[in-house]
């Protein structure tokens, strides 16, 4: 699987993206992606390596406060980014089986859906693992959804 996760930043300037089968991710610059003029190789030489993004994980989400926040499926939870650059566990659940696609709400909320993507059939020797219902969770974080007007 290639790129998955995707985010803009708070203040339009990045776009962030990670593959899925990595621990690193990275961002490259929004002016640079719009810029038709430039070539591939010029809109490449703005990508930077975010580093490590904490552990397997492959949504990715932002809030208005500048913050980024990773799911992690390795331990069931969701990681946050401050601008400082440390990470802190917004939430850890084991229901939260494979938590990938996060939106932040105006409600002050981050809503999160567990997909269970590690049970299905192909991965499970033929058998799918997969529990119904599948589950959406939220979780109050005290900031608002990146809204970017031109």
């Amino acid at each position: 699987m290639g790129s998955d996760g995707i985010a803009i930043a708070a203040d339009g300037s990045r776009l962030h993206y990670c593959p899925l089968a990595s621990r690193h991710w990275y961002s490259v610059a929004t002016d640079a992606l719009a810029d038709r003029s430039l070539s591939d190789e010029e809109v490449a030489a703005t990508v930077v390596d975010e580093g490590d993004k904490g552990g397997g994980s492959d949504g990715l989400e932002t809030d208005d406060a500048g913050r980024f926040y990773l799911t992690s499926y390795e331990q069931n939870a969701v990681l946050r980014r401050r601008p400082d650059g440390e990470y802190e566990t917004v939430v850890h659940d084991p229901r939260l089986l494979w938590p990938d696609t996060m939106s932040v709400a105006v409600d002050g909320y981050l809503y999160v859906t567990a997909n269970q993507l590690h049970r299905q059939a192909k991965y499970q020797r033929g058998q799918d693992l997969r529990r119904k219902p599948y589950a959406l969770f939220r979780t109050r974080i005290a900031a608002g959804p990146v809204l970017l007007r031109r």
